[in-house]
């Protein structure tokens, strides 16, 4: 038998205003953009800010709906924006903020499993990885130098050849 440890490291902050300039306008941005996300059933609005490497930005919100898998996550929903609006050009940094009207927004959350690999298969596919600033509407701020950290032993287009 075989041990193996997957482990990453990234940067904590103790609130926006020990972020450089770029990454804290991004997050200002994100939580800015909250205010689109239509959040009817759940209540937990969430924002997410694209910068470019072409120097464009794409924003995406959760759009939720009755029927609950027709729903979208912010993360998706911009993904898509940029692949259409910008097709090949690669993702540098998203930041992802959210305001839960259930509860407190002070704290960093994670995306989804299904956004997950939605931002690993786009690094793959730009060859490029994607920076997250992660951060509620206050309190600590994650920052992950790649999307695909987040998903170990993830299935790829690579598992399909």
């Amino acid at each position: 038998m075989n041990h193996q440890k997957y482990q990453f490291e990234f940067e904590v902050y103790d609130s926006s205003d020990n972020l450089n300039d770029d990454d804290k306008k991004l997050l200002m941005q994100a939580r800015k953009v909250t205010e689109n996300a239509y959040a009817p059933y759940s209540n937990f609005f969430v924002g997410a800010v694209a910068k470019l490497e072409n120097g464009e930005q794409v924003t995406g919100t959760n759009q939720e709906n009755a029927s609950y898998p027709v729903g979208m996550c912010a993360e998706r929903v911009l993904l898509a924006g940029a692949s259409s609006l910008f097709p090949k050009v690669p993702v540098q940094t998203i930041a992802i903020s959210y305001h839960n009207n259930n509860g407190e927004s002070n704290r960093p959350v994670s995306p989804c499993g299904m956004c997950r690999q939605a931002l690993l298969e786009y690094e793959e596919r730009v060859k490029h990885p994607i920076r997250l600033i992660l951060g509620g509407l206050e309190g600590k701020i994650y920052v992950i130098p790649r999307a695909s950290m987040l998903l170990p032993l993830s299935f790829t287009a690579l598992d399909m050849e």
